[in-house]
């Protein structure tokens, strides 16, 4: 388990009070309250369809809690129009699952992309702060290269150089290992500890990974059938005795990634 800093003993930095979240008839979300604190790095873990992307989104706005409360640096953020959640999503980057890249463009504009819809920079300090940013994870010199010609490994990394240029204080990473090899699950799971190392950032990370999960964790949440299961270090997570929490760390799911016998209903 990573030793949490001074700054995860401090005041939260997410805050979900009370989140529900339905689409037509089904519940998804169910009552959620919970806590992400500054500088940690927080795992959501579930089956599919428990929930956790459907968390991940909500904290950046792309959708939105249909009752409950949001705060982010202690602000009300989830009744923000659109145009105020601009600002909020400088501070909280979002890495989606296949990176999202765009595939026209290529590594440099990729990476550029939000410097150059959000500051007003030159394009020398552009192409150095582009540059910096593929350094940190480890892609110095690829700034010439199109999306096409990369590695799935790479991809990722280039859309989380592409999340810190705007030096954000959260980054929320949706299933960063799938379709990984171990090796490059591992890279993976180094590059997010190192940068909340480096740059101090707060990471939500969005899982069915266990080995990645209690690699980086600080902390766990275990979502299913819409409620949070279990909040706990690693260690505390392995030695719960929740039967769901037991269910899903020992893989005894059913078909649909529910927790077997002791399932409470409810998809994504």
């Amino acid at each position: 388990m990573n030793a949490l800093t001074k700054q995860t003993r401090g005041p939260a930095l997410i805050e979900l009070e009370g989140i529900e979240k339905s689409f037509g008839s089904d519940r998804v979300l169910s009552g959620i309250d919970l806590e992400i604190r500054h500088g940690e790095i927080f795992t959501l873990l579930g089956g599919s369809g428990a929930g956790k992307s459907v968390m991940l989104k909500q904290m950046v706005g792309l959708l939105r809690p249909d009752a409950g409360r949001i705060r982010i640096g202690g602000r009300d953020v989830g009744c923000l129009p659109e145009r105020d959640w601009i600002e909020v999503r400088k501070e909280i980057a979002y890495v989606f699952q296949g990176a999202a890249l765009f595939d026209s463009l290529s590594v440099f504009e990729n990476v550029a992309y939000g410097l150059r819809e959000h500051l007003d920079l030159d394009e020398n300090r552009i192409a150095a702060r582009v540059a910096e940013c593929l350094g940190a994870v480890g892609l110095e010199g690829i700034e010439a290269r199109m999306p096409a010609e990369l590695s799935g490994g790479m991809r990722k990394r280039v859309g989380v150089a592409r999340a810190i240029a705007l030096e954000p204080t959260a980054i929320l990473y949706d299933e960063p290992t799938t379709g990984l090899d171990p090796a490059n699950a591992r890279r993976i799971g180094k590059l997010i500890t190192s940068l909340r190392e480096r740059l101090d950032v707060t990471s939500v990370v969005v899982t069915h990974d266990l080995d990645l999960c209690f690699l980086i964790s600080d902390r766990v949440a275990l979502l299913g059938a819409g409620h949070l299961l279990a909040v706990g270090t690693p260690t505390e997570i392995r030695a719960s005795r929740v039967p769901e929490v037991r269910d899903f760390l020992s893989g005894d799911l059913d078909a649909d990634g529910d927790f077997g016998s002791h399932n409470q209903g409810g998809e994504e």
